[in-house]
């Protein structure tokens, strides 16, 4: 092991995207299949590993929709995020901001009530347990209406001290930002921190960039990568002190390419880029698996690699005096990196 991968690794860290339905390992679907009396297409693991080919993001999101089918139950969900939160912990993940897609299970007859409380259960244990604190973001499927998308605010009030802020993800083709502005004034007014995908080489990738800043006003970007496209959209990125939660690993799988050139371009140009996982248990890489292939990619400096770190923790929807101690544990943990 290199010294500078076993510096990421046990590096203190935080995570502001992950799907929590993308963290389904093929194991656990097996379980939770025999659980719930479900068939599963494969016949073993491996099987179902070599059904992961993706090359585009409704390739993706095929195989995606079809693996949650096994989630049915409070514990499965509470099973699910424990798995997610542990694989987290064990690599030095302190801080943890989690997707899910209620939607994408109350279409399937899921209770919201059951989601949420399997989540939560899970996040509270884990807090409990293993001291890793962690935030629910509800994302919106830009993939059905605006309507849908309203239900679901209204059905997820009763939690709201449960969750810190909303999202927008699935298939962005035909679906731009601006087609869940009242959505997101709505979640604005009510408290809710808010961020979007703009996923990555996707069509009329800077108009829905520029829609989420400035017709939606969002707090984050997810993803993002494609305003390096153009300078004054930088620009006013940087203006506006806007992170981009990046996810290299699973660019790759759907472009071709880690973007990893693209990350040191945002560190240089002065853009709060952040390097996460997005949905690991398909794309096979974790936080640290990230971080490590964005660094070797683009010879990343260690300098480079806790500004990452640095701008996930300052970009974290935690109130400021969280934020504080959590980046002085990061602090800590470079001095005596530095002393060693």
């Amino acid at each position: 092991m290199t010294e500078m991968r076993r510096f990421i690794e046990r590096m203190p860290k935080a995570e502001l995207h992950v799907h929590v339905e993308g963290t389904l390992e093929p194991e656990l679907k097996f379980d939770l299949a025999r659980r719930n009396g479900i068939e599963l297409p494969y016949r073993s693991v491996d099987e179902m590993r070599a059904a992961y080919d993706f090359d585009d993001l409704p390739s993706f999101l095929k195989m995606y929709y079809e693996g949650m089918g096994v989630l049915e139950t409070e514990q499965d969900f509470r099973d699910l995020t424990t798995a997610y939160l542990t694989r987290a912990h064990a690599q030095n993940v302190i801080y943890a901001e989690i997707f899910f897609d209620p939607q994408a299970h109350t279409v399937r007859g899921i209770a919201y009530d059951t989601v949420i409380r399997g989540i939560r259960a899970a996040q509270e244990d884990a807090e409990e347990k293993l001291g890793i604190r962690s935030q629910l973001i509800m994302c919106f499927l830009r993939d059905m209406s605006a309507e849908s998308a309203m239900a679901t605010l209204e059905q997820s009030l009763p939690y709201r001290d449960w969750i810190v802020g909303v999202g927008l993800d699935s298939d962005e083709k035909g679906n731009p930002p601006v087609k869940f502005r009242e959505v997101f004034a709505r979640a604005r007014d009510e408290g809710f921190g808010l961020t979007m995908h703009c996923d990555v080489d996707q069509e009329n990738s800077t108009t829905h960039i520029r829609q989420t800043i400035r017709d939606i006003g969002v707090d984050r970007i997810d993803h993002g990568v494609n305003a390096l496209e153009d300078k004054a959209l930088c620009d006013e990125i940087v203006q506006r002190g806007l992170a981009l939660t990046v996810c290299p690993i699973s660019n790759r799988c759907i472009t071709g390419s880690l973007k990893a050139l693209e990350v040191r371009r945002m560190l240089e140009m002065g853009m709060r880029a952040t390097v996460n996982s997005d949905d690991p248990a398909y794309f096979l890489g974790y936080i640290n698996e990230n971080l490590v292939a964005t660094q070797e990619a683009a010879g990343l400096t260690r300098e480079q690699v806790v500004r990452l770190a640095v701008n996930a923790f300052e970009a974290s929807w935690l109130p400021q005096d969280e934020k504080q101690a959590l980046r002085g544990r990061l602090e800590r943990y470079v001095v005596s990196q530095a002393i060693a």
